[in-house]
């Protein structure tokens, strides 16, 4: 199932049942698993271990060497899960240091353009739209969409169920479960129909709707006051409240307001 046009190496490992279409390049040090489908132009460089049922779409570019002025060189890795979903033109790069892969879960969008740079650790179930690009060293928590023509800056952290909105810069941790968008981004409320399509209870929404108010739209600017208050609330001991505190307490870039 490998088209007569493409050139695979020698030492990339391909899985069963693999379609490799014309004129793709696999490099060597590429782990393909099985059932993964080419349509065409794509390349594969390595090392990296891609999982099954991966899906890259033409002139898509995946495991190239990264852009870090910083790298010396050395072996440097990229881990893609399964399910993924690669459209045209997408990129991403390899760590910049061997010690830790630039990691890609599962079941996740990039569509067209998008960019995934060096180090960055994306999760599971995460939509990237079109042209947007996501800067070295970037944590993506799971289920977090990032609209078109968006930018993150690096070191960012992008919390779980949040949304970004279309054409966002974004320059600082984004909180779970909130809407950001701007230029720069602001923190504009809690991202509530993602959060019903996910079947989130009524009274767990109700809980973050509390901590927004409490933590986002105070005037005087104290973010550690506000935190103190909202952890002596009863909306603290419910689980998605106590991990938005604990994402925020953990923020070494500041969180968007």
């Amino acid at each position: 199932m490998i088209h007569p046009t493409a050139i695979v190496s020698p030492l990339a490992k391909i899985g069963e049942r693999v379609r490799i279409g014309p004129y793709c390049i696999i490099g060597p040090g590429v782990e393909l698993g099985d059932e993964c489908v080419l349509h065409s132009h794509v390349i594969l460089d390595g090392p990296s271990k891609i999982g099954k049922n991966n899906e890259f779409f033409p002139f898509a570019a995946i495991g190239g060497k990264t852009q870090d002025l910083k790298y010396i060189g050395e072996p440097t890795f990229l881990e893609i899960g399964d399910h993924n979903v690669f459209r045209e033109n997408t990129t991403v790069h390899r760590s910049t240091h061997g010690e830790i892969p630039t990691r890609i879960g599962s079941n996740n969008l990039f569509l067209c353009y998008s960019h995934v740079a060096h180090d960055c650790q994306i999760g599971n179930h995460i939509i990237l739209s079109n042209s947007v690009g996501i800067a070295g060293h970037v944590t993506i928590e799971d289920h977090a969409i990032v609209s078109g023509v968006s930018a993150v800056h690096q070191f960012c952290r992008i919390g779980k169920h949040s949304i970004i909105g279309g054409c966002a810069k974004v320059v600082q941790d984004v909180p779970p479960f909130m809407i950001v968008d701007g230029n720069p981004a602001s923190t504009r409320g809690i991202n509530l129909i993602g959060l019903q399509r996910r079947l989130f209870a009524e009274e767990d929404i109700r809980a973050l709707k509390t901590a927004y108010k409490k933590l986002f739209l105070k005037k005087d600017g104290n973010l550690s006051n506000s935190l103190s208050s909202l952890k002596a609330m009863h909306e603290a001991s419910i689980p998605q409240v106590a991990e938005l505190i604990h994402f925020i307490e953990g923020s070494k870039r500041g969180v968007t307001r």
